[in-house]
């Protein structure tokens, strides 16, 4: 599949795959320095505009090392890029540790995956029918 992308920032290199037909996620990264303090969360620029194919999203997921680490990971995850938009992506990292993390001019700071969508139509009904779990959530089957 191929995706048109922007570049608002030449010296940022275009997402990539660690191992490419191995990872589900490319790599974005920050198109700028800045220090995100313990506790705080900010929208960090990747410096790319891109065309996501009618019919598919992207999903913008954090890196699970940043979060085992350092206690960074996307606050709003999955972060959702629609189609349609065309505007600057941009990540929101959280930072949950105690100690302030500085961020610098191209680090990875999350994973982008494209994922196909499906546009519904809702059926609305009187009955749904019956399951096997039925209406048991949040927990219902214990620890």
């Amino acid at each position: 599949m191929k995706i048109r992308v922007k570049r608002l920032d030449k010296t940022i290199p275009l997402p990539e795959y660690q191992h490419y037909g191995e990872d589900a996620g490319m790599d974005l990264l920050s198109a700028e320095n800045t220090i995100l303090k313990a506790g705080e969360y900010k929208l960090i620029r990747t410096g790319l505009k891109v065309a996501i194919p009618e019919g598919y999203g992207g999903f913008v997921y954090p890196r699970s090392g940043l979060a085992l680490k350092h206690g960074i990971t996307v606050l709003n995850a999955d972060g959702v890029i629609d189609p349609g938009y065309r505007g600057e992506v941009g990540v929101i990292l959280i930072n949950h540790s105690q100690q302030d993390f500085k961020i610098n001019k191209g680090d990875r700071i999350a994973q982008l995956i494209i994922h196909k969508t499906f546009a519904i139509e809702w059926e609305e009904v009187d009955e749904l029918g019956e399951s096997q779990r039925g209406a048991g959530g949040f927990g219902h089957t214990g620890i």
